[in-house]
């Protein structure tokens, strides 16, 4: 495992996040995942077992100074640093014409400044490996839904993707959006209910994120849109 690859995954103690760092661990890689919480983290690093290649870091994503040490203890840990996945994200589940505000703030903080933060502290260290960044999305972010601000957050995703990919990609390092449709996820405790219909496992879109990770250099795969058989929209 010396000279393994090594993923950072923020909010990578549930969901996508630990689909994913469950199948780069089996694959051999060595994982850092972070969370704004330690007892999470524990349970999660309990449950595999507390492997040699996990590496478990409580942070909030969208404090720079946070996200900033989490990289650097990475690097300092293993030596390297080959993906990140900004992965960490909230909901409100509410409408901005008749919603709470006092929650906006926290999403937008999340799920915007948090990718982007994630990409300025972890450049300089893909740049030595030639790695990728990947962003986690969601089909909100590609189709309008009547009031919903947290759709308009993964707009801003889907614009930061291809806006980073034009800087990065002279760097050799890859860039792909992964924008998951309805998955049955802990996303989904703030709403009081799962939606209907199909819905995607954790899993399954830890498939995608892990099949764009192990493109050779030279491919840059750039949006993987995944949904349920039977979404509409």
């Amino acid at each position: 495992m010396t000279d393994s690859a090594v993923t950072l995954i923020t909010g990578g103690g549930s969901g996508i996040g630990a689909a994913v760092a469950r199948r780069l661990l089996d694959d051999g890689q060595r994982v850092a995942v972070t969370g704004r919480g330690e007892r999470r983290l524990t349970a999660f690093a309990e449950e595999l077992g507390r492997p040699e290649g996990l590496l478990t870091l409580v942070g909030d994503a969208a404090d720079y100074a946070q996200i900033q040490g989490a990289v650097e203890t990475t690097v300092k840990t293993w030596g390297r640093l080959d993906t990140v996945v900004a992965n960490a994200g909230i909901a409100t589940h509410d409408a901005v014409a008749d919603g709470d505000p006092a929650g906006w703030a926290e999403m937008v903080l999340t799920n915007v400044l948090g990718p982007a933060l994630l990409i300025r502290a972890s450049i300089d260290a893909l740049k030595e490996t030639r790695g990728r960044i990947v962003l986690i999305g969601s089909v909100a972010g590609f189709v309008p839904t009547p009031g919903n601000l947290y759709g308009a957050t993964k707009w801003a995703v889907t614009g930061l993707a291809e806006n980073t990919r034009r800087q990065v990609t002279e760097f050799g390092v890859g860039v792909t959006l992964v924008a998951p449709g309805r998955v049955e996820t802990p996303f989904w405790d703030g709403n009081g209910s799962l939606p209907p219909g199909n819905l995607l496992t954790a899993d399954q879109i830890a498939d995608s994120v892990v099949w764009a990770v192990r493109q050779p250099h030279g491919v840059d795969v750039n949006t993987v849109v995944v949904r349920p058989l039977g979404q509409p929209n």
